[in-house]
């Protein structure tokens, strides 16, 4: 399998599809305690007529290394593989905390990004006081606790639970030091401010039932882009797996439609 060492880390990741393909590439980014497997289903579809790349963020997947602190800091290890593969120009997809290193980009960078794509993402996270404090507090619980609580509910009801375990414990088996330290950057995360600046076509995708970014709070980014498209599906957060031919449908359509 490939990989890329940075910055005291080494990044695995899949390069697939024809490299002489017309478009350019699609580059797809997971979520916080997630992996580039999120993204099987897209992968295997699009990957038959254009290029490919998805990586493990560093202290995910099969990836090593820790140390970051905000989302930009990740943004600059995506950067670092795309300036390896030498993909100077793509279609950014990012899901949850992974569509915050896409926003990152997209502003640092905009003639890097063709067009984005934001899975059950914002641009900042919002809470009352007393979500707030819930989950200051849900810090200090025992941290195989704390990691279930969030992954089982970021399913909408109905989700198979055997499937949501087996989430539950792959996300529990990511680096504590990893898993907290990015609970932290994404609850920093905040570029609401400057969504008018991201010109680039966007495509925003959401689960109606997302508890852990709420559709509103995405909503309220949307009307701030000034060439974003919106799409709402019977899902919770983790879209990826929920709704894996729905998502890929709606990239299909977004990415065909004359812009």
């Amino acid at each position: 399998m490939p990989q890329l060492d940075v910055d005291g880390a080494t990044l695995r990741y899949d390069d697939e599809g024809p490299r002489g393909a017309a478009d350019v590439p699609l580059v797809f980014v997971h979520g916080w305690t997630a992996n580039r497997h999120r993204w099987d289903h897209q992968t295997a579809h699009f990957s038959a007529g254009r290029r490919v790349v998805r990586l493990d963020l560093r202290g995910h997947g099969e990836s090593t290394g820790a140390g970051v602190r905000t989302v930009a800091e990740l943004a600059q290890d995506v950067l670092a593989l795309l300036d390896h593969l030498g993909v100077d120009r793509c279609v950014l997809v990012g899901h949850s905390m992974g569509g915050m290193i896409a926003q990152t980009i997209a502003l640092a960078h905009p003639a890097r990004v063709e067009r984005m794509v934001l899975v059950g993402s914002i641009g900042r996270m919002t809470y009352s006081r007393g979500r707030g404090l819930l989950m200051a507090a849900s810090t200090l619980v025992p941290f195989k606790l704390f990691v279930a609580a969030n992954i089982q509910r970021a399913f909408a009801p109905g989700y198979p639970r055997e499937e949501i375990r087996a989430h539950v414990r792959a996300s529990a088996a990511t680096p504590r030091e990893v898993v907290m330290t990015l609970y932290g950057a994404m609850r920093a995360f905040d570029v609401l401010d400057r969504a008018g600046e991201i010109t680039v076509p966007t495509l925003m995708v959401h689960g109606y039932h997302d508890v852990q970014l709420p559709v509103r709070q995405m909503l309220r980014m949307a009307k701030a882009y000034p060439d974003a498209v919106v799409r709402v599906l019977d899902a919770g957060h983790e879209l990826p797996l929920e709704k894996p031919a729905e998502l890929t449908g709606a990239l299909e359509s977004f990415l065909a439609a004359k812009r």
